[in-house]
């Protein structure tokens, strides 16, 4: 029989179509069924005309169902891939550019800092609604994937309350895992030229890596290569490449200070520890603003994500003329998804990294902690490996962040206020920053101002209000950022199509344009 897929939140510009392609190049899943769901039908039928094009362009017999009605989407889904951004751009726009206003000034905030604990209170209580209607009209044990951030907490939720079988999945292992190989590449090569004779290629399989800790501050706590350990000369190799040390500096920083290197994006981590961006005139030079992707600069990947969106909106006629991809086994991306599908399906073994309930594998991080760690799957199901304690070091980092997720978390649940405030003052960035007043008079105004997000906080948000009526008011930096690049315009990405095409697939992992006020 074949499978059915849903996948909620479809209406996003590449990421939908990138896992449908991977799911559909393995040849026993080449008649799975699936089914797209988002509540903004205009972004859904562009997405499934190209996805349907793409399915009819490689002969193969898979079907495919759209549906703005999600229940209808989910009955008898085997697999239930999560991809959205709850509020979309409206509500991204306020979680960067609000806090801006006490000081806190964030590059990305998905994850953590003040926007990821606002992107939580959004999504979870949509994704307890997901996880309802799975219990409800999907097939038995359906396998949740999400891969909706901010993913520790999306999946603590969903674990803890959702009553769903979730696992939480993220490339950032496989992006720094790429990077170290380019490292032991130059290190081995000692200053050859590639193609000169005797230059040694370094791949992904010939490096063998096990990455420990939580979601975007994954530690790669071993690293062979021909058998022995390097991870005592990722930092010589990283200080001397010629691209990483320019755009990778809070990396560098934290692996010279910790020992090991993180999984995440310079801009990423720059804001999910104190030190990076508390001081408006020192984020500059911690990253590098001369590319065209997110080394760190204020408000990043609202920035991509905004011209990515707009681009799509403007340029898809062009999409739909372009060659159709080719799915191939072999060139299907690094995505956890279709690899553990593959593996629950076939019975081939998978080994990935995953996000799970801790319940000891990491023994000196919280058992309640959702952490990402080495995992193998198979027709018995998915199998974590038993880790070793983290480095005390590597742990305390990621203590710090697990106790303000499992705060934001219950805040979510709950509709409580003085957890969200506690999970505010409790975020590294956002307590280096901003004393307790300030603080908790940033959770009024962005408790106010995405109302219409946040279903659970409805007395608050009235009581809210009044605060705000009556308070002098405490956020009042007039700033764009310490280091923001212009949106650009329509017409200004038509200088060079190709590039504004190539951003705007990688940028869209989730449903970005959902009207304001609506939910799923």
């Amino acid at each position: 029989m074949p499978i059915k897929i849903a996948v909620i939140g479809a209406g996003s510009i590449g990421f939908t179509r990138r896992l449908m392609r991977d799911i559909l190049s393995v040849p026993e899943l080449a008649d799975s069924e699936f089914a797209f769901h988002d509540i903004n039908k205009h972004n859904l039928e562009m997405i499934a005309q190209l996805a349907k094009r793409d399915i009819e362009a490689n002969g193969l017999p898979a079907k495919l169902s759209t549906s703005t009605q999600r229940r209808r989407a989910l009955d008898g889904a085997d697999y239930v891939l999560n991809t959205t951004r709850i509020g979309g751009l409206d509500a991204f726009a306020l979680d960067v550019d609000i806090p801006l206003k006490y000081g806190v000034d964030q590059c990305v905030g998905d994850t953590l800092c003040a926007g990821g604990i606002m992107y939580g209170q959004r999504n979870i209580p949509q994704v307890l609604a997901f996880c309802k209607d799975i219990r409800e009209v999907a097939a038995d044990d359906a396998l949740f994937l999400n891969y909706a951030n901010p993913m520790a907490m999306n999946t603590w939720a969903a674990l803890e309350y959702g009553g769903v079988r979730t696992v939480g999945l993220c490339h950032g292992v496989q992006g720094g895992h790429s990077q170290i190989c380019q490292v032991i590449e130059l290190l081995v090569n000692k200053g050859k030229k590639a193609g000169a004779k005797n230059y040694k290629q370094v791949t992904k399989r010939d490096v063998d890596i096990v990455a420990s800790g939580i979601n975007h501050q994954t530690w790669y706590v071993s690293v062979l290569y021909e058998g022995e350990d390097w991870t005592d000369r990722l930092l010589e190799g990283f200080e001397r490449h010629p691209v990483f040390k320019k755009t990778e500096k809070v990396r560098i920083d934290m692996l010279r200070r910790f020992g090991y290197y993180s999984t995440e994006s310079n801009g990423h981590l720059s804001e999910y520890v104190p030190w990076y961006r508390k001081r408006p005139r020192e984020i500059r030079s911690w990253i590098d603003l001369n590319r065209s992707w997110i080394d760190g600069e204020t408000g990043g990947y609202l920035r991509v994500c905004t011209e990515g969106r707009n681009w799509f909106e403007t340029d898809f006629p062009n999409w739909m003329k372009a060659d159709p991809p080719v799915f191939s086994y072999d060139t299907r991306s690094d995505e956890h998804g279709s690899w553990i599908i593959e593996a629950l399906e076939t019975g081939r073994t998978y080994r990935g990294h995953f996000n799970v309930r801790n319940d000891g594998i990491v023994p000196n991080l919280p058992a309640e902690a959702i952490v990402e760690v080495p995992g193998y799957v198979d027709k018995n199901g998915i199998n974590i490996a038993q880790l070793d304690e983290l480095p005390r070091g590597c742990a305390a980092v990621c203590n710090a962040s697990i106790a303000v997720q499992g705060l934001a978390t219950e805040a979510a649940v709950h509709g409580d206020i003085d957890l969200l405030r506690q999970a505010f003052m409790m975020d590294p960035l956002v307590g280096a920053v901003c004393n307790p007043p300030e603080i908790w008079q940033m959770v009024d105004e962005m408790l106010v101002a995405q109302a219409p997000w946040l279903p659970q906080y409805k007395r608050e948000i009235n009581a809210a209000k009044k605060r705000l009526a009556g308070a002098k008011r405490l956020g009042t930096k007039s700033t764009k950022g310490a280091a923001r690049i212009k949106t650009k315009s329509v017409t200004e990405m038509k200088r060079n199509a190709a590039s504004a095409r190539k951003n705007a697939d990688a940028a869209d992992k989730g449903e970005l344009a959902g009207k304001k006020g609506a939910r799923r």
